[in-house]
């Protein structure tokens, strides 16, 4: 009976997982196109942008809560997709907004259940300052000057748009959000001398305290839920090869530390909650010479051993994006 509770308990967190990802699951293109950074930023010269792009994510096992590795139940098939549609838009000489919804399906089988169930997720909406006046990139460092990065600060509001466990849902199968609003802090410092490309970024998110009297399907004694500080710090670097028609290339390899407090149910602390993961990242986009169109695959890896997590899942997570930027 334990290890059957604890496996629902791993599905639950494996399908919330992905919710936490597809806010910032865009590359975006940086201050002089193509970009290496993973939130929805508009170039330094660009007006607005549209972005369009596709998920998969393959579950592939789960870390215990001390780091273990462990296997779901033989015979089990999670996967979800999502579609995440993005736009941003230049208020400013320096500011800049972005909201991005994605959609989501859940293809689930697990413990002689399966399931196919679709839906919107978590919405996110994005206000970023933008630290510097011009186009940092550079082909050659002449003076001091010439060392200056992009610097950008700003915040977001997660919206809980989608279904969460605390909505009148059958079971954990049809969640596609996590049901709680959540204010981030976000700071990304990157630099280029071309042909190179270094960021990093950080963010830190707190997540609002809400009333929960429904679990799924049954309602409950009423309780207040707070989930815990959630901190993510990634870091980048890209080459860019420009080709004879000026259109580039921009490979990227990336590392994402990602962690959650945490939660606390009527301001006691839940044992069973928190998480810990840690991924890298690969990607390939395209830009055309006018900065105007890029494309973009990439690959999210969790490294598939112990000690690598604390209570999430082990995913893969295959990513197909276009960008349009209006100039």
């Amino acid at each position: 009976m334990h290890e059957q509770q604890r496996g629902w308990r791993q599905i639950k967190l494996a399908i919330i997982a992905a919710t936490l990802l597809s806010p910032t699951s865009l590359h975006a293109a940086s201050c002089c196109g193509g970009g290496s950074s993973s939130s929805l930023m508009l170039p330094k010269t660009a007006t607005a942008m549209i972005d369009l792009s596709i998920n998969q994510e393959i579950y592939n096992g789960f870390w215990e809560a001390d780091g273990t590795r462990a296997e779901y139940q033989q015979g089990s098939d999670l996967k979800q997709f999502r579609l995440n549609t993005g736009f941003a838009y230049r208020l400013a000489d320096n500011w800049q907004t972005s909201i991005v919804m994605p959609y989501t399906w859940n293809r689930n089988k697990y413990s002689g259940i399966e399931r196919n169930t679709h839906g919107l997720g978590d919405t996110s909406i994005s206000l970023l300052y933008e630290a510097f006046d011009d186009i940092t990139c550079v082909w050659k460092v002449r003076k001091l000057s010439d060392l200056k990065p992009s610097i950008y600060w700003g915040a977001s509001l997660i919206l809980p748009t989608g279904t969460s466990p605390y909505d009148n849902v059958p079971d954990d199968f049809d969640i596609t959000g996590r049901g709680f609003y959540r204010v981030d802090g976000t700071l990304h410092v990157e630099k280029t001398i071309y042909p190179f490309t270094a960021a990093v970024t950080f963010s830190h998110g707190v997540h609002i305290k809400r009333s929960v009297n429904r679990e799924k399907s049954n309602y409950v004694e009423p309780y207040n839920k707070q989930l815990g500080n959630r901190t993510s710090i990634t870091t980048a670097a890209s080459y860019t090869y420009f080709m004879e028609s000026l259109d580039t290339l921009t490979a990227t390899l990336s590392y994402n530390y990602l962690t959650e407090g945490k939660s606390t149910i009527d301001g006691v602390k839940d044992s069973a909650s928190g998480f810990k993961k840690n991924s890298i990242s690969t990607a390939l986009a395209w830009s055309d010479s006018d900065n105007q169109w890029i494309l973009k695959l990439s690959w999210s890896h969790t490294i598939d051993r112990d000690n690598w997590g604390e209570n999430f899942p082990i995913t893969d997570v295959f990513t197909t994006g276009v960008s349009y930027v209006f100039q």
